[in-house]
């Protein structure tokens, strides 16, 4: 997983609460289990005005010109600003699979889903909580400001903007430690190899016949 630490880029506003999963990556696309490739289908029913198939190319699919991320102020945004409850509904993985591969690293909103707010962490997403007075203050800063960035500092847990001013952020520090070190479950568990292989050893020594081939 790539690390995280100081990031630098441009917000894109989805002004809307209870996003829930099946409209960040619709039930069609949960066939593949690979983590990338979901990015064209992310918000497929928003952004698309046809329906979207697994395998289908989405280069010249029907765009919603209404919808946010059609709109060429927002291309390459990678800070998504939205509202209370997003991720809420079935617990699918996909989702933050989707947001990553599309190209967003943080989320900003007044509240997350659990499980989603789990699962960002787990993919490299770094999804950050604020009062929602902070939040449609920055609402209205990106309507206004036409390329407006943030610049997250996960160390410091501050969000800087370009006017000088700072948001400071909570963040459980176990979170913090993985994202900023690049460490899911895996990969922590991986950083303990030799002493597993250590263990395996002394435990086949111990009790060798564990390890023999069960006849029936």
């Amino acid at each position: 997983m790539e690390k995280f630490s100081n990031f630098n880029g441009l917000v894109a506003p989805i002004d809307r609460a209870n996003v829930d999963t099946d409209a960040i990556i619709p039930k069609q696309f949960l066939k593949s289990i690979k983590r990338t490739g979901f990015g064209p289908n992310l918000f497929d029913e928003w952004r698309y005005l046809d329906k979207g198939e697994p395998g289908m190319p989405c280069e010249n699919r029907p765009l919603n010109s209404d919808f946010v991320l059609n709109q060429n102020r927002y291309n390459g945004a990678s800070i998504l600003l939205t509202q209370k409850n997003f991720g809420c509904g079935s617990s699918r993985e996909h989702a933050p699979w989707a947001i990553k591969d599309f190209g967003f690293r943080v989320l900003i909103a007044p509240s997350f889903a659990d499980i989603f707010y789990n699962n960002c962490f787990k993919n490299g997403l770094l999804p950050i909580v604020l009062d929602d007075t902070i939040i449609n203050d920055l609402f209205e800063s990106v309507y206004g400001t036409p390329g407006f960035e943030l610049s997250i500092d996960l160390e410091n847990q501050v969000i800087q903007l370009s006017n000088g001013e700072s948001i400071s952020f909570d963040i459980d520090i176990y979170k913090k430690f993985c994202l900023m070190n690049g460490l899911d479950e895996i990969g922590q568990t991986m950083e303990k190899k030799e002493k597993i292989q250590l263990f395996e050893q002394q435990h086949k020594k111990l009790n060798p016949w564990t390890f023999e081939d069960l006849v029936i």
